[in-house]
Formats: structure tokens, C-alpha cells, sequence
């Protein structure tokens, strides 16, 4: 068997339903001093790898992938990024649990019960974890979350096809276009996907043409990377491009709502809210430190979730492979599909 590359070894994980499988091994080096250089290098020089693993054949929307890589810095056991069908992603909270939960489950990071602590290392900055384990499984992942930020609140701006839509941006790990789900008389539910998806998207693609947020200390962290429907009951609903909702109650997205919350007075230091996800699986988060990001009013959100390993595959592509590059077709991601 001749192979285009070497084989990809991924461990298959979810958190709360939401698929991040994780490269074990064969992962080639990638070029970057730091985390965040390696995830700029991905987007913007060679995306290859990140089309090869997530794109079919061998990929899928409702899915990604993450790619392992060694820290830089003393203080972390490994470093990640997120890389997923549209682009590569600086943090996600549900691809942490995956990460923390896979590098666990191939003793890659020794486990301690009833608590193993460690630190991942991000584009958006270090991730401290801890662990609950017993009978030499991880049962359940905490994170302390990037410092968390909002940008805008009431922004009003016209939707064509929807109307007027108001809205926030914030930032949680990634930038967030935060829209309460009730003002557009939407509900978040599973036989509602495909309409929040097609709201969602018309949404999130007018927001980018007129605000492109820059982190004010990582600068290679820009643009509005997803949309978060806020429901009731705590319910999130993140549209991700091209066009699927999250599995989980998103972890980032959790973040950047509770910097929202903070902001307008409607969430204390300490409180836990229990987010859900739009298949009802769930997130405890609580705020536990106020700071500052650049002199902006900032907290560090702590989630928590389960992981769960639920199989093993290996990618190859062979010689007369035909679609190397990987493709995406318009009936999975509507007609806004550029990959």
C-alpha cells in the first residue's frame, strides 16, 4: 500500500455530544514558535491538513478535529488546535474536554484519581484543567477559561430577508456574535435546526461584513467566528460555518455569554448557571475571577462537561486517491459553502 502521507491514528471523543476527535498519531510538524503562529500558519499559509482530516471522505461537518502539538512552555502538558471544516480555531471548550479526556484515556498524561491536574496550552492562552477520575477512567473535565471579554453590547443592524436584529460581541476563547433566540421568536430545538442554522448564518454573515474584532493582546485571534442564539433556560445554540449547530452547550460560547451577563449586572462572581445544549446535554460554568484584558473589563469563566471516548479510526489516502484535498458539498452546508 502506497500512501500520500503517513497514516493519521485519531482517537474518537465527544463532550456532551459534540465530536472532537483527537490525532494521536502522524501528525506532521507544523511551522510557528507559538501555538497561535502554528494556527495562523494553518489558515493562512498550508491548510491541507486541516481539509484532509476534516472535509469528506474522510471528515464531516458535525465534527472536529485536534491536532495535538508539543507546549512551548514548561507549565503545559500539551498544546492544541482546533481545526474544523470552515478554518482552524484558536480554542473551544468542548474540543479541551476531548484533548484533556484523550490524553488521558493513552496515559499521554499520567491520571491520578480521584483528581489529575494539568495545563493545555492554546492560541488563546494557557488552560488549566482538572480532572475527576476513578476505576482508571476520566469521568468528568473542568477548565478554566480563557479571560473573557465583551466587545459591543446593543449593536441594532438590518438582516436581509429577517429585518432588525440586535446583538453583542464578545469574546470567550473565540469572537461571538451573542443574539437573544426569543426577540426572533426562535426556539431553540432539535426539529428547529435547519431553520437556525439558515437565520443564523444570514446573521452571522451580515455582522462580519460590518465589525472584525481583533484581540487587543493576540492579534492573530480576529474575525467573528461563530454565532450564539442566547434561549431560555440557559439553552445555547452556536451556528458554526458553514452551517451546523453545536452538539453541546459550546463551551467558548458559554464563556462569552457569561462575560455578557457579568457586564449587564446579571451574573455574579460564584454563581453557577447550568447551560444546555440544544440536544440537552449540559455545561456547569460559574464565574471565578474578575480581571482585565488590555485594560478592558474581563472574567475567567470555569466549565465543566464529560468526555467520552467512543472508538478509534485511521486515515490514509493512497497514491490514486481522488479527492486528496477533501470536499464539501451545498446539501450538508447550504449554499454558503466555500471549502
Amino acid at each position: 500500500m502506497n500512501a500520500v502521507r503517513p497514516p493519521l491514528e485519531l482517537l474518537l471523543v465527544h463532550a456532551e455530544g459534540e465530536i472532537g476527535k483527537v490525532i494521536v498519531s502522524g501528525a506532521p510538524d507544523v511551522p510557528g514558535r507559538t501555538v497561535l503562529d502554528k494556527l495562523v500558519h494553518l489558515d493562512e499559509v498550508d491548510d491541507s491538513l486541516r481539509r484532509y482530516c476534516t472535509l469528506e471522505p474522510r471528515g464531516m461537518a458535525q465534527a472536529s478535529v485536534n491536532l495535538l502539538l508539543p507546549p512551548t512552555v514548561p507549565e503545559a502538558a500539551a498544546g492544541f488546535i482546533v481545526m474544523q471544516p470552515d478554518q482552524c480555531h484558536a480554542m473551544s471548550g468542548s474540543n479541551a474536554i476531548c484533548v484533556a479526556t484523550a490524553l488521558l484515556a493513552t496515559g499521554r498524561v499520567a491520571m491520578r484519581e480521584p483528581e489529575t491536574r494539568l495545563v493545555l496550552e492554546t492560541a488563546a492562552g494557557l488552560v488549566p484543567v482538572s480532572a475527576s477520575c476513578a476505576d482508571g477512567r476520566c469521568l468528568e473535565v473542568a477548565l478554566e477559561m480563557p479571560w473573557s471579554f465583551v466587545v459591543a453590547d446593543r449593536l441594532v443592524f438590518t438582516v436581509g430577508g429577517i429585518g432588525e436584529v440586535e446583538a453583542a460581541i464578545a469574546f470567550g476563547g473565540v469572537f461571538y456574535l451573542l443574539v437573544d433566540a426569543a426577540v426572533l421568536e426562535l426556539e431553540i430545538a432539535p426539529e428547529n435546526a435547519r431553520l437556525l442554522v439558515d437565520r443564523g448564518m444570514a446573521i452571522l454573515e451580515a455582522a462580519r461584513r460590518r465589525w472584525q474584532p481583533v484581540h487587543p493582546e493576540r492579534s492573530g485571534i480576529r474575525g467573528l467566528a461563530y454565532l450564539m442564539f442566547m434561549g431560555s433556560d440557559a439553552r445555547n445554540a452556536t451556528i458554526m460555518p458553514p452551517g451546523r449547530v453545536d452538539r453541546s452547550p459550546c463551551g467558548t460560547g458559554s464563556s462569552a455569554r457569561l462575560a455578557l451577563l457579568h457586564a449587564r449586572g446579571e451574573a455574579e462572581i460564584g454563581s453557577e448557571t447550568v447551560f444546555r445544549s440544544i440536544i440537552e446535554s449540559r455545561f456547569r460554568a460559574e464565574i471565578i475571577a474578575r480581571g482585565e484584558v488590555a485594560g478592558q473589563p474581563a472574567v475567567r469563566p470555569r466549565l465543566s462537561g464529560r468526555g467520552v471516548v467512543f472508538g478509534r479510526e485511521t486515515l490514509f489516502a493512497l497514491e490514486d486517491e481522488p479527492f486528496p484535498a477533501g470536499y464539501a458539498m451545498a446539501d450538508t452546508y447550504g449554499p454558503g459553502v466555500r471549502a
